[in-house]
C-alpha cells in the first residue's frame, strides 16, 4: 500500500493496516465487554444460587427442627441435631435462635441472649421476619432465615400466624459452587472470544479482499500514471461490492479519456487542427535538425515561404467556412506536388512553410517554380461554385542565404514577401544584401506578426472634441500593440507592417478591437475616425461590404469616419472617388487626414467627396508662434468652410493652441491638451 507525508500532515496509515488496528480494537472491545458481563452474571448467579441453597439447607433444618420438637425432644436434643448437621458440612455453621413467642412460652437459652442482641441482622431478622443474606468473603455466604408462626405451630405454640418463632443463621460455603459457575463462565467466555476473533479475521480477511486489493490496485495505476506518465494502464481486478465495481469501471473510463485527450494534445501540440499538417513549432525542430545534419555532413537545405494570394478576398466574399475548406484543399495541393522526404506545415492563416532537405538553391527554385505553376493551375471546388488561387513563394537557402539559425525566419518573411511586392504569383528569393538592408524591416513585422497571434493588437482612443463647446465630439481610433507593460505607439510599426503585406490584417485587427472598446464604454452615437491602408482601401470588394457589415454588428453607419492620406488617395484616385462616393451614400463619413502635407492636398478637395478635413499637426503645433503657420491654419479653414466641409485641427497641447482655434473659427481639436489615447 503506498503511503506519502503530505505538507503540514502527519504519517499516513495504509488502508490494510487502519482495517488491523479497527479490528484489533474491536476484539479487545468485544473481550473487555465479555469479561464485564460475565463477572457481572457470575456475582448474580452465585448470589442468587447461594441464596437458594439456603433456603433449601434452612428449610430442612427447620423441617428436622420441628419434626423434632412434634416428637416431644428437648432443647438439649434439638441442639445436638444442629450440631451433628454442622458436623455433616465441616464448612457450613447453623445456628439457631429463639424468637420472642418462644421465650415469652419456654425461656430463653443461656448466653444466647447477648449473642442475639450483638448481631443486628439477627435482630432485624427477628424483627422484620424478612431473610436476608451477605457475602462474607470469596468463599461463605451468611444467611439468615426467619422462622415464622404457622398453622400447625400454634398448636404448641401461643403464637399469631406470622409471628417469628427464630431465626435459623448459616453460614453456607459457596466454594465448590464458584468452582462450577467459574468453570462454566469461563467456557463460556472462551468461546465467545474464540468466535470474536474468528470473526474479527473473517472481517479483516473480507475487507482486505473486497475493499483493500481493489484499492491498491487504483493506487498502483495512479503510481504508474504519477511515475511513469502511463495512461495505457487499466484496473482488472474485480469487486463484489457494488460502489467499488463502479469506481473502477468508471476510473478505467477515466483513464481512457485521459489517455484520448492527451493523444489529442500531443497532437495538436505538434499539429494543425484544421490541416492536419506539421504546425510552426513541429516545423522549426525539422529545421533544427537540418541545420545539425549540415554542421556534421555538410548537407544544404532549403525552405519555402508560400502564402496564399488575396485570401482575404475569399474569406470576405464566401464566409470563414468556405475559406477554412480553402486552406485546408491548398495544404493538400501543396503536399502532392511535393517528394516524400519534403516537410510542409501551416504556420497560421494562409501561411504555409516547406522545408527540402539535401536541396541546394538551383533544385529548390526549379521545386518552387514547379509549384507555383502547379497552384495557379488548379480550381478548387467549392459549395459556391469553383475558385482559383495563386500562392506567392518566398525561397531561401541555408548556408546560402543565411549562416545562422536565427536568421531563417526572417529570411523566409523577406523573400516571401519580396514576391508578394513584384506582383504576387511568383517565386523570389534574396541574397545576404537584402537580408542586411531589410532587417529592421523585419524585426518590425516580426513584432507586428507576433502580436497579431498572440492578439496584442489593441484599439485607443483620443478625444475629438469641439472647440466652442468643449464637448467631446469624437474619438479617433489609434493601433498599440502591447509589449508586457509598455504599449507601442503606431509610427513604430505602421510602416513596416505596410512594407511587408500586414497592414490590411492589422487595420481588421485595429476595426475589431475598436469595436469592442466602443461597447465597453458605452459611446454609442460618438463617431469613431478610422484611418485605413492603401491596402484595404485597395480592396474595394472588401470595402464596399462594410455597410452590411455594420448593420450585422448593429452599429449606424453614420458612427464611422475613415481617414484618407495622400498616401492612399494618390494609387487609387479614380477608384476611391467612386468608393467614397458608394460608402457616403451608405452614410459613412470620409475625412483627409494630414491636409497641408503634400502639395496635392488641395487638389484632393475638388476630386474627393468628403466631410471633414484634418488640418497637418505642424501648422497648428507652431501657429501661435508663427505668423506664416497661423495664416495656413486661418486660410485652409476657410477653404474647407467655402467647400462645406468642417475642420478639425491636430497637435492641440496647450490652452494658447485652444484660445487660438476659438478665435479663428476652427470647428474641432484634437491633441494632448484635450486627452490622451487611452486603451
Amino acid at each position: 500500500m503506498f503511503t506519502h507525508k503530505a505538507a503540514g500532515e502527519g504519517m499516513s496509515i495504509s488502508l490494510s493496516r487502519l482495517i488491523v488496528v479497527i479490528t484489533a480494537l474491536f476484539l479487545i472491545l468485544t473481550v473487555t465487554l465479555i469479561f464485564i458481563t460475565s463477572s457481572h452474571i457470575k456475582q448474580k448467579a452465585i448470589g442468587d444460587l447461594a441464596r437458594d441453597d439456603a433456603r433449601q439447607t434452612s428449610e430442612l433444618v427447620f423441617q428436622s427442627l420441628f419434626t423434632a420438637m412434634r416428637k416431644g425432644w428437648t432443647k438439649d436434643e434439638i441442639m445436638e441435631i444442629v450440631e451433628r448437621l454442622n458436623q455433616i458440612e465441616p464448612e457450613m455453621n447453623i445456628r439457631v435462635f429463639r424468637g420472642q413467642p418462644v421465650i415469652r412460652q419456654y425461656g430463653d437459652i443461656d448466653g444466647e441472649q447477648a449473642v442475639r442482641e450483638s448481631d443486628p441482622l439477627i435482630m432485624q431478622a427477628l424483627e422484620s421476619g424478612e431473610e436476608s443474606m451477605t457475602i462474607l468473603d470469596s468463599d461463605h455466604v451468611r444467611y439468615i432465615y426467619p422462622v415464622k408462626v404457622r398453622a400447625e405451630c400454634m398448636d404448641c405454640h401461643r403464637a399469631n400466624p406470622g409471628d417469628v418463632n427464630g431465626v435459623i443463621d448459616i453460614l453456607y460455603p459457596i466454594r465448590n459452587l464458584k468452582v462450577s459457575l467459574d468453570f462454566i463462565l469461563n467456557m463460556v467466555v472462551i468461546y465467545f472470544s474464540v468466535v470474536m476473533l474468528l470473526l474479527a479475521i473473517s472481517l479483516h480477511s473480507t475487507l482486505r479482499s473486497l475493499i483493500v486489493s481493489p484499492i491498491r490496485s487504483i493506487t498502483g495505476v495512479i503510481h504508474g500514471m504519477v511515475a511513469h506518465l502511463d495512461l495505457s494502464q487499466r484496473i482488472s481486478s474485480a469487486s463484489r461490492i457494488t460502489e467499488i465495481r463502479s469506481l473502477i469501471i468508471y476510473f478505467n473510463k477515466l483513464l481512457a479519456t485521459m489517455q484520448n485527450y492527451s493523444s489529442k494534445l500531443e497532437q495538436l501540440s505538434t499539429h494543425d487542427p484544421l490541416t492536419g499538417l506539421y504546425n510552426r513549432l513541429k516545423f522549426n525542430e525539422f529545421i533544427e535538425h537540418e541545420v545539425d545534419r549540415h554542421y556534421r555532413h555538410r548537407h544544404p537545405f532549403s525552405v519555402l515561404m508560400i502564402d496564399m494570394d488575396n485570401f482575404k478576398h475569399i474569406n470576405d466574399t464566401f464566409g470563414h467556412p468556405i475559406g477554412d475548406l480553402v486552406i485546408k484543399k491548398f495544404g493538400k495541393l501543396i503536399s502532392h506536388h511535393l517528394r516524400r522526404s519534403d516537410v510542409i506545415a501551416r504556420f497560421g492563416g494562409d501561411e504555409f512553410g516547406v522545408l527540402l532537405p539535401e536541396t541546394g538553391t538551383e533544385e529548390a527554385m526549379e521545386v518552387a517554380e514547379k509549384l507555383c505553376a502547379y497552384i495557379a493551375d488548379q480550381e478548387i471546388r467549392m459549395p459556391v461554385g469553383r475558385v482559383r488561387i495563386s500562392a506567392s513563394i518566398g525561397l531561401i537557402t541555408f548556408p546560402d542565404t543565411v549562416t545562422q539559425r536565427d536568421k531563417i525566419d526572417g529570411a523566409m518573411d523577406i523573400a516571401m514577401y519580396k514576391a508578394k511586392k513584384h506582383g504576387r504569383n511568383r517565386v523570389m528569393t534574396i541574397d545576404s544584401n537584402e537580408m542586411d538592408a531589410n532587417s529592421e524591416v523585419f524585426a518590425r513585422g516580426q513584432q507586428v506578426r507576433k502580436a497579431l497571434e498572440e492578439d496584442r493588437v489593441e484599439a485607443h482612443l483620443q478625444p475629438i472634441v469641439d472647440v466652442a463647446s468643449g464637448k467631446v465630439f469624437a474619438y479617433e481610433v489609434l493601433a498599440r500593440i502591447r509589449d508586457g507593460n509598455a504599449v507601442v505607439n503606431a509610427a513604430d510599426f505602421i510602416h513596416h507592417a505596410e512594407e511587408l503585406g500586414m497592414a490590411e490584417r492589422l487595420d481588421e485587427r485595429v476595426f475589431e478591437k475598436a469595436m469592442q472598446v466602443r461597447k465597453a464604454r458605452g459611446i454609442d452615437g460618438t463617431p469613431l475616425f478610422i484611418n485605413l491602408s492603401s491596402m484595404s482601401f485597395g480592396n474595394i470588394e472588401r470595402m464596399r461590404a462594410f455597410p452590411r457589415r455594420l448593420v450585422n454588428l448593429g452599429v449606424p453607419a453614420s458612427d464611422i469616419v475613415f481617414e484618407i492620406t495622400e498616401r492612399e488617395a494618390l494609387p487609387h484616385l479614380s477608384e476611391l472617388t467612386t468608393l467614397i462616393n458608394e460608402l457616403r451614400e451608405e452614410g459613412i463619413r470620409f475625412a483627409l487626414d494630414d491636409f497641408g502635407s503634400g502639395f496635392s492636398s488641395f487638389m484632393y478637395l475638388k476630386y474627393l467627396e468628403v466631410d471633414f478635413v484634418k488640418i497637418e499637426g505642424d501648422f497648428v503645433r507652431h501657429a501661435p508662434q508663427d505668423i506664416r503657420d497661423r495664416v495656413m491654419v486661418e486660410h485652409i479653414h476657410i477653404m474647407s468652410q467655402k467647400f462645406g466641409i468642417q475642420t478639425i485641427a491636430e497637435y492641440v497641447e496647450d490652452e494658447e493652441i485652444h484660445l487660438m482655434l476659438q478665435e479663428l473659427g476652427v470647428n474641432f481639436g484634437q491633441g494632448y491638451y484635450y486627452g490622451k489615447p487611452t486603451g
